[in-house]
């Protein structure tokens, strides 16, 4: 049985040309703040990296501070500060914050204070995008980076997370960007790498993987690729909407990230879903990838004002470059069975 991946908002298969930077560095054995010739070599892959990242992201190199992943780079943004959110962001991000931005029905949320607070570009189980207002503090646009046509110098907001291993670059490496002029204060001190920012070596490997990840997923975007993910997308949909009536999809009159379907059946949870369809061959989830494996009712879902047998039955399937139009089809025809089966034992 062909495994069918729909999982890419949990992260996404490492792509060929983050392998080939990666290896390639593997060959250099400077320390990237060492004077010398191999120290210089091992120094021109992060800068490198930091160009190509910024470059994709449509920011300047000196804007991106790298750390381990996007959930440091909330740690580095937000520390210190009073900030404001929804309760739809990603733990990561609430760990920081008060939650107290009001969520409306369509998943949009109402920010009566920019500056002080943080909303994400796109939601990683609706795939719902805000409308960020200017002024903004911070924004986490971990899925929206290489998925949706934007700048971080026109995006309105004074910084932002991303993520290597949601477009395609190894696990373990993210950045925050920042608006040039503004500051943080360093979190990790020690030997003031990264302009004093974030203290430690750099991971130059999974680094220069990250430079390489976002140059391949900017190509991608002016190519197209997501439009055609977005058409897959919409087939999946409207297959799955055709069989199952009592089925709701959230965000469907949203604009959302053209890989990304949200789906809950009423009485049928989400968890037994996966389960059914791991089995079957498919990799799907019931939510964000970053709860330590536990499986709950969707808060996401719950602020939007969806009842707990809604939030309790929702799935997310999140398609990537390499899904094929066989593969949503065969995906729809399993579901639609086993959605089938369920009513049948709930009559």
């Amino acid at each position: 049985m062909k495994r069918v991946y729909l999982d890419h908002n949990a992260t996404a298969p490492l792509r060929a040309e983050a392998r080939a930077a990666m290896v390639a560095a593997m060959e250099v054995a400077g320390n990237p703040s060492s004077v010398h010739a191999e120290g210089r070599a091992a120094r021109a892959l992060v800068e490198r990296a930091r160009a190509q990242v910024a470059a994709a992201f449509g920011a300047e190199g000196a804007e991106v501070v790298f750390t381990s992943g996007a959930t440091e780079a909330a740690a580095l943004a937000c520390a210190g500060r009073s900030l404001h959110g929804a309760e739809i962001e990603h733990d990561a991000v609430r760990a920081w914050v008060e939650e107290d931005l009001p969520v409306r029905p369509d998943g949009s949320v109402e920010v009566a204070d920019p500056a002080r607070s943080v909303l994400q570009m796109a939601n990683s189980e609706t795939g719902i995008v805000q409308d960020l207002p200017r002024g903004l503090a911070l924004t986490d646009a971990t899925q929206a980076f290489g998925k949706l046509p934007m700048a971080f110098n026109w995006c309105g907001a004074d910084m932002a997370l991303i993520s290597a291993h949601k477009l395609g670059g190894p696990k373990g490496v993210g950045a925050l960007v920042l608006r040039r002029g503004l500051e943080v204060e360093a979190r990790l001190r020690g030997g003031g790498q990264e302009m004093g920012r974030r203290a430690g070596t750099e991971n130059v490997i999974g680094i220069a993987g990250f430079g390489a990840a976002a140059e391949a997923a900017a190509r991608d975007l002016a190519d197209g690729v997501w439009e055609r993910v977005a058409g897959l997308r919409d087939l999946l949909e409207e297959a799955l909407a055709a069989g199952a009536k009592q089925t709701v999809f959230v965000g469907k009159d949203a604009l959302r990230l053209p890989n990304t379907l949200c789906l809950a059946t009423p009485g049928w949870k989400g968890e037994t879903q996966v389960m059914q369809m791991d089995l079957a061959g498919f990799a799907i989830s019931a939510g964000s990838a970053c709860s330590s494996g536990k499986v709950r009712a969707s808060r996401v879902l719950r602020a939007m004002g969806f009842d707990e047998s809604v939030a309790a039955s929702a799935i997310r399937v999140s398609l990537g470059p390499q899904t094929r139009e066989e593969d949503v089809l065969r995906f729809a025809e399993t579901w639609l069975d086993k959605e089938k089966k369920h009513r049948a034992r709930a009559a």
